[in-house]
């Protein structure tokens, strides 16, 4: 990466808005010319993390992201018990067929119609007693039906089957030319077992799944730097989670230098397989070499540029992000590591930013908190608009619930007085975008702006895009130029 005309690319700290990608002489001829592998060693196929947020990270999330390539830090604050049974059913889920939502014929069109919002592919299959199916039910199925009225009453019975063994395109080809919207995936005894729409089925052709080794969809999760984080890491392992990521808001303390080296140290001892360890978060060279020598090999760099974080306003402490990436990511490159931008980005064109800066991969978060697959509950506002509500990690609404898991043994007292500190948005409602409601629909665009990016650079991988990228520094006004105006 370099600047126009010479600037010294750490000499100004500058964010996402305020620089901008050249053009270049390209060869590449095509997007899907473009290998968007992240090559940090945690096993992603896209340069895409969901952030460890109560309000982002949960099971579906990270079944519907791995199938994608992409993954998913379920949060800290689950206890370990329940982070076990997530990563269990993760890695049942099938990598090509998407999670099917079941329901028997005598349940009620009601429970179809609070089911639905929890998949973008819109669709209750309904099944007999041994899981084998009847028939499916959409929303549109249930427009004018009383609410109690049985699913058996309105499910439309002839339904597209295929073996699970059936390719992608095959099914592609299967719906093409039917008014069915989506495909049922059966197991070899005709049970239900996945279900696939026509442009999941295309997804399925461009996109590869992130797997481990046994094939299963991958996943990360979050250690905190308090109490025994020894126990909790060997627990994570235990549970097969593929990434540990140690998280704080600030990362650059010996708390975190402590913690760091007790998960190094459990990952160390299970020597059966690689466990890359994540830990974060800073925002300096310095603060990227201290925690690669307790132990990490990818660091999270950011601090304060999250939409639910109030660090900044509250204490003045942070740095603009795309600085502290392009800094952060050379220091890490010096030794051999990568860095995650955590953080900050509300385009296509942050994304491309910050891998053109050197991070390996992006962390995400409210961005993903308004879609069908975060775990909120769907609600709408005044207006009808689909929304679900974000907050921050740091919130007074997250850091009540910590300590009501957790500080079992702090006194009243104690607790209050911790619930005093807080530095983030206890509720915020992320409209859910008509066009794009889930998040498979947000990472097509993320990942077309990416491919974009890297053909007008002429890159063919994300290390050449770093390698390529001359980028531009541009005034406020330069910023609005680009974006588009009714």
């Amino acid at each position: 990466m370099r600047f126009l005309d010479g600037h010294d690319a750490l000499s100004r700290d500058l964010t996402y808005d305020d620089v901008f990608l050249v053009p270049r002489r390209s060869s590449v001829v095509s997007r899907f010319d473009v290998d968007l592998t992240s090559v940090d060693g945690s096993g992603a196929r896209l340069p895409v993390v969901a952030a460890n947020m109560t309000a982002v990270a949960g099971r579906r999330m990270a079944d519907t992201l791995a199938r994608r390539g992409a993954l998913t830090v379920l949060p800290q604050d689950v206890a370990p018990e329940a982070v076990a049974d997530t990563v269990a059913w993760v890695k049942s889920r099938h990598p090509v067929w998407d999670t099917p939502l079941e329901l028997h014929a005598d349940r009620a069109v009601a429970d179809a119609l609070n089911l639905l919002p929890k998949r973008a592919h819109d669709t209750v299959v309904v099944v007999d007693g041994d899981g084998r199916p009847l028939g499916t039910v959409h929303e549109a199925d249930c427009h004018g039906v009383d609410r109690f009225s049985r699913l058996v009453d309105v499910l439309a019975t002839d339904p597209v089957t295929l073996p699970l063994d059936t390719p992608p395109r095959a099914v592609f080809d299967a719906l093409a030319h039917r008014p069915e919207r989506v495909a049922l995936g059966l197991d070899a005894e005709g049970r239900l077992a996945g279900i696939l729409t026509a442009l999941g089925a295309l997804r399925a052709e461009i996109y590869r799944p992130a797997v481990d080794g046994r094939g299963r969809l991958r996943t990360a999760a979050a250690i905190g730097v308090n109490g025994d984080v020894g126990a909790k890491a060997r627990a994570l392992l235990k549970a097969d989670v593929d990434v540990l990521v140690v998280d704080t808001a600030h990362g650059h303390q010996e708390k975190m230098l402590a913690a760091l080296a007790a998960v190094r140290a459990c990952v160390d001892e299970a020597a059966d397989r690689t466990v890359p360890v994540v830990a974060g978060n800073v925002v300096t060279a310095e603060g990227v070499r201290d925690l690669i020598a307790a132990g990490a090999d990818i660091v999270k760099v950011g601090v304060g540029p999250g939409a639910m974080c109030t660090t900044r306003m509250m204490t003045g402490v942070g740095r603009p992000q795309f600085a502290a990436v392009a800094e952060c990511a050379a220091a890490a490159r010096a030794s051999g590591r990568h860095v995650w931008a955590d953080g900050g980005v509300r385009h296509p064109r942050d994304v491309a930013l910050a891998l053109a800066a050197g991070a390996s991969t992006v962390m995400i978060g409210s961005w993903f908190a308004g879609s069908y697959e975060s775990p909120g509950d769907l609600m709408r506002d005044e207006s009808g608009r689909a929304y679900k509500e974000s907050f921050g990690m740091a919130s007074k609404r997250a850091v009540t619930a910590r300590l009501a898991q957790g500080g079992r043994k702090d006194t009243a007292f104690d607790r209050a007085r911790k619930a005093l500190f807080e530095e983030g948005i206890s509720s915020s409602r992320m409209l859910l975008d008509p066009a794009r409601p889930g998040v498979e629909d947000l990472l097509d665009e993320i990942c077309a702006g990416v491919r974009s990016a890297c053909t007008y650079t002429g890159a063919t991988s994300l290390e050449e895009l770093h390698t390529r990228a001359v980028l531009g520094v541009q005034s406020r006004s330069g910023y609005a130029e680009g974006a588009p105006r009714p």
